[in-house]
């Protein structure tokens, strides 16, 4: 372990040990503290053995909850500020567990606003059953089969929260997102479909960005915007590059993610517009001489021959 390794390490413990010790002195059970910030009772116990470094939502949240003082709630923002890594190996962040699915709706839970941009890939919130799952297998090392249904089924469930009208979830989604294929042609065809079905919430709004369109930023990689609600203003970033996850709690840093976010909806289409873009592609997909002489084979196939 290197010296950034273990200063990493020390911050961690730090907060987990101050936030143990705060719930101790007020007499609050975890069971209890899980109910009053809306996580589960396994993350209070992460949380506070340092295996789970928790958001900076999370950690205000567990100080207001308890009664702490102003002076000792700053202490935490400091100690949370400290503690973040920034960057947080996938090795480290799934040690000993299937996935982090339900962490993530627990995040989730707590925005009330959720934007999402994705330049690669159909975020997790739009996927369908199948296409997740043929996400989920191109991880390396692969998931045991028991770990990837359970990936699968949670990240179905967190997609129930879009349904909550008290909360808005935002996406700009660009074209090579729409394009990659992570299985057959009626994968993607179906994941289309599921798309233009989203649309029509009124709590979502989902902008596509076209390559023919004039660029006015770089799309260089995914991040996903939190926005809470009360005193919580600053809102913040998570971004999950190829080895590792980072969170992005300075409102300095947040609001660069702002701004990009509202460079790259200049470059989008929206409503009847979107609509009718994925309705056109998916009509290409649907024509590709790959795509038809599969069908043709099916057709073949199903037919009963005459003797």
């Amino acid at each position: 372990m290197d010296a950034r390794d273990l200063v990493r390490t020390s911050g961690r413990l730090r907060l987990a040990a101050e936030l143990r010790r705060l719930r101790d002195l007020s007499g609050v059970s975890g069971r209890e503290l899980a109910r009053r910030i809306s996580i589960s009772q396994s993350k209070v116990s992460r949380i506070e053995s340092g295996v789970v470094l928790p958001s900076l939502p999370e950690v205000t949240a567990w100080g207001t909850a308890l009664g702490a003082s102003q002076a000792t709630l700053d202490q935490l923002a400091f100690l949370i500020n400290a503690a973040h890594t920034e960057v947080q190996p996938w090795r480290e962040v799934l040690r000993g567990r299937g996935h982090i699915q339900d962490e993530v709706q627990e995040r989730e839970a707590l925005a009330r606003r959720i934007r999402t941009f994705q330049p690669a890939v159909v975020p997790g919130l739009l996927q369908t059953a199948e296409y997740a799952r043929r996400v989920f297998a191109t991880r390396h090392p692969p998931y045991a089969e028991e770990d990837l249904r359970a990936a699968v089924a949670a990240r179905l469930d967190r997609q129930q929260l879009m349904f909550d009208r008290e909360r808005q979830f935002d996406f700009l989604i660009a074209e090579g997102g729409l394009r990659w294929r992570p299985g057959p042609i009626p994968v993607l065809l179906g994941q289309l479909d599921r798309i233009a079905s989203i649309m029509t919430l009124e709590n979502v709004s989902i902008g596509l960005i076209s390559y023919d369109q004039e660029a006015v930023t770089l799309m260089s990689h995914g991040f996903v915007i939190y926005e809470g609600t009360g005193d919580d203003h600053a809102g913040f970033v998570t971004v999950e590059t190829i080895h590792a996850s980072m969170t992005l709690n300075d409102p300095r840093d947040v609001e660069v993610y702002r701004n990009r976010w509202s460079a790259l909806r200049e470059m989008a289409i929206f409503d009847n517009e979107a609509s009718a873009y994925l309705t056109a592609m998916a009509g290409r997909i649907r024509t590709t001489p790959g795509h038809q002489n599969a069908g043709a084979s099916r057709s073949a196939s199903a037919t009963p021959r005459r003797g």
